[in-house]
């Protein structure tokens, strides 16, 4: 299977939507802020790998405390994946913090402060 075969695509995004499902209403761990998201899912073509990429709207320290929180219960998404979602190998997340929407909000407000000071 190629890395981007449909098949392949229609895992990412199935993987993708029940991880969200998970982070955001299976979790009670305190340190995984409220407004966590998951912004891509990249599924290896053996499904025995899975990098997630986890975008969190806050500070350093909510990041930080999010990624461990995400890194302890991953034995629990794991499961809870296995169980919602039919594959034939659950694969092993692994969490990758992902800064580009903050990036992307942080310029934005750059541009628009230039655009006010030039007027």
């Amino acid at each position: 299977m190629r890395k981007n075969s449909i098949k392949n695509i229609r895992i990412n995004e199935e993987v993708m939507r029940e991880l969200s499902s998970i982070i955001r209403g299976g979790i009670k761990d305190p340190r995984i802020h409220p407004m966590t998201s998951v912004v891509t899912v990249e599924v290896a073509p053996d499904l025995k790998s899975c990098k997630a990429y986890i975008s969190v709207l806050g500070d350093e320290e909510a990041q930080k405390n999010t990624m461990e929180g995400l890194k302890s219960a991953e034995g629990y998404i794991r499961r809870q994946l296995a169980q919602n979602v039919n594959l034939r190998n659950t694969p092993e997340i692994r969490f990758i913090l992902d800064q580009s929407i903050e990036y992307g909000v942080n310029m934005s407000k750059l541009i628009d402060e230039v655009n006010r000071q030039g007027e």
